[in-house]
């Protein structure tokens, strides 16, 4: 009898799946069908919406609707989808509509469905009944565009964007993951000024409508001058953190000027967009730069660059650019990145150290009043060096200063001996020094005048050793690293 019971209810359940799967098949089976009369009915309408234009741009409502489909629910419990992870976040994954699938999706009543297509151009396809297109397809859109700004907000990665040259298509951006670590709250620079810089940047993020109210072109421009090494790259880079902007690089010094509009015609919106060395640029092009300067500053073809941060970097003083150039409105906000001081020291100990106080600070201090300048560049490099000793790392930045100080008192002096003795002097006085006649065969005014020729002669070797080692850096005491679970910062500054 167990024997035949458990026979029955296996037959049973045989039977059972069956009619289920029955069912589906039959279900999906006359789903079809009935899209099919609706197709052959004519019921639904179609919209192509292309990822690029005739012109190669990119379609923003493209961009948007991919972003929107990633959260929709049926795109999670559909059959297929492809799926993707993070190029900068570990554990971040994505759904897409890929060739040939489907994602559908519900608006005041109405269902909607998108499709990519398997073959031609890449594209996605909006079907909309007949009936319900006046009523839906423009708040949907507009929802779809609203929607999909904030999920790219929350959830944007960002990338850095390198030329690839021009093809017959146009001009080609590379997208490289954008991983620098640099916020404003990491940047070894003065409080005050970073407050203003941050108030700057929130408003005009918040600025879309006071612009277009006032007929302005929504964008903003930054020039960022000073030596290299003080830390215009790693600003840029807490820029981009601030505002969820992308980076595109554009290096003038190998950029023609004809070729400045077609680049930045190939940008997107919600980007910075950084135009290296400028001041070569303008020594090296003349006037034909200059002009095409400030075509894309403030001509008629600007206005195709909205919701942009135009930033240019110099690595010399002002002194010498066009002003009409530096004027407000083709350049808002100029920013100068001075030699490291003091204060920028106790920030990069804070940041690289985890040290806000020691008690050497008062001699680095003393070390920098004396004139000496060292780049924020090359005190980081000691710090990251030296991170598991910061006493060390601290003393290895104090000889830095002595060794640039010696040169500042060195190049000082040969300037005051100069205007002194003449050239001429400088070269017969070391000249009779380095002769073999007798002290004593000199005579006694001779004797009385050796020490400054002495010291004109030390003068003199030292700037025949600083030639020889010229290109060389200041001496760092490194510790042997330990491989572990630490890590350091990776800190990039200009170079």
């Amino acid at each position: 009898m167990n024997l035949l019971s458990l026979l029955g209810y296996l037959g049973f359940f045989l039977l059972l799946l069956r009619v289920v799967l029955s069912y589906k098949s039959l279900l999906h089976l006359f789903s079809w069908c009935w899209w099919r009369v609706g197709e052959w009915a004519q019921v639904y309408q179609y919209f192509d919406v292309p990822r690029y234009d005739a012109n190669s741009q990119e379609n923003p409502l493209y961009r948007k609707a991919v972003a929107y489909m990633a959260w929709l629910p049926s795109l999670e419990g559909s059959d297929s989808a492809s799926l993707f992870s993070s190029a900068s976040r570990s554990n971040d994954f994505s759904l897409q509509v890929g060739p040939g699938q489907t994602a559908r999706d519900s608006f005041l009543g109405a269902h909607l469905t998108w499709t990519r297509p398997s073959t031609g151009p890449d594209s996605l396809v909006l079907r909309v009944r007949r009936q319900d297109r006046v009523r839906v397809l423009r708040p949907y859109l507009l929802h779809l565009e609203s929607e999909a700004d904030k999920l790219m907000l929350n959830r944007r990665e960002l990338h850095l964007f390198t030329n690839t040259g021009t093809d017959k298509d146009g001009t080609r951006w590379l997208p490289l993951p954008f991983t620098h670590p640099a916020t404003l709250d990491t940047l070894a620079m003065d409080s005050n000024l970073k407050t203003r810089v941050h108030a700057d940047l929130e408003a005009f993020l918040e600025g879309r409508a006071y612009y277009h109210r006032m007929g302005r072109v929504w964008r903003r421009s930054y020039l960022l001058y000073g030596s290299p090494g003080t830390g215009k790259s790693s600003f840029v880079a807490a820029m981009a953190r601030f505002l969820g902007f992308d980076i595109y690089v554009i290096d003038l010094s190998n950029c023609k000027p004809e070729e400045l509009r077609n680049l930045l015609v190939h940008t997107s919106p919600r980007s910075i967009i950084l135009m290296e060395d400028l001041d070569r640029y303008l020594e090296e092009t003349g006037n034909s730069g200059t002009a095409s300067i400030l075509s894309i500053m403030d001509g008629i073809f600007s206005c195709c660059s909205e919701e942009r941060v135009m930033v240019f970097t110099m690595s010399r003083e002002k002194e010498g650019i066009d002003p009409s150039i530096l004027r407000p409105g083709r350049l808002d906000v100029h920013i100068h990145f001075p030699m490291c001081d003091f204060n920028g020291f106790k920030a990069l100990a804070s940041n690289y150290l985890g040290v806000n106080e020691h008690k050497l600070f008062q001699h680095v201090e003393e070390g920098f009043q004396t004139g000496a300048q060292i780049s924020h560049a090359e005190v980081s490099e000691i710090m990251i060096a030296n991170r598991r000793s910061p006493t060390r790392a601290i003393k290895t930045v104090l000889n830095a200063l002595q060794y640039a100080a010696g040169e500042v008192k060195s190049s000082s002096a040969m300037r005051r001996i100069s205007q002194s003795f003449g050239a001429s002097r400088l070269s017969n006085a070391v000249k009779d020094e380095d002769s073999e006649v007798p002290h004593g065969d000199r005579g006694d005014s001779y004797v009385k005048d050796n020490a400054p020729v002495r010291e004109i002669k030390k003068l003199y070797g030292f700037i025949k050793l600083k030639s020889r080692r010229e290109g060389t850096v200041v001496p760092v005491d490194v510790e042997t690293p330990t491989v572990g679970n630490e890590g350091s910062k990776a800190v990039e500054f200009e170079r």
